[in-house]
């Protein structure tokens, strides 16, 4: 049985900084994964904001080659990412994504291999070749962009804390320990 909605924080809902509201589902998700609850029965929408401000923050931290190198070139989220930055109408930074990804795809098995065993810092040209700035000029926000879309999607419930936890424990089937 799916676990069909997403629970956002009346706390981070209130709050004036995007970013909050994407945490407030990241701790939710944190803790279904805790809980031993499959990925495939978390709200897929829930998942995929999830792993786009996955990829804002290495984008943000380390460039397009520090996404690449931590996630180890994962298929599958990059398709979670391209649907993601589709859905929230993200056009420039889609277009952005679609192109590093023809980079990465062009790149020889051998040389991204390499890749993966050197250091991401000091001299690396695989990863100087993998990075692009152009991320930083685009004007689509994508933290606002993500936080909007968690806010205004039909399967979005705004709860208490305590209402979050009663919430998830009655789909785990027990009590969650709480911090």
């Amino acid at each position: 049985m799916e676990f069909g909605r997403i629970i956002i924080s009346e706390t981070a809902s209130n709050s004036e900084n995007p970013q909050d509201i994407i945490n407030s589902n990241i701790s939710v998700i944190n803790l279904m994964r805790e809980e031993k609850v499959d990925d495939d029965l978390i709200h897929e929408d829930a998942l995929m904001s999830y792993y786009l401000d996955y990829y804002v923050s290495q984008y943000t931290e380390g460039n397009f080659a520090q996404f690449v190198y931590n996630s180890r070139w994962n298929t599958e989220l990059n398709e979670l990412i391209e649907e993601g930055l589709q859905l929230l109408g993200a056009e420039k930074h889609l277009e952005l994504f679609q192109q590093q990804c023809k980079k990465v795809k062009l790149m020889s098995s051998v040389k991204r291999e390499k890749f993966f065993k050197s250091r991401l810092e000091g001299v690396n040209p695989i990863r100087d070749l993998l990075n692009n700035d152009t991320f930083f000029e685009i004007e689509e926000n994508l933290i606002e962009l993500n936080a909007n879309f968690l806010k205004s999607h039909p399967d979005t419930e705004i709860l208490s804390v305590d209402e979050m936890f009663t919430v998830l424990e009655e789909f785990i089937g027990h009590e969650i320990k709480r911090e």
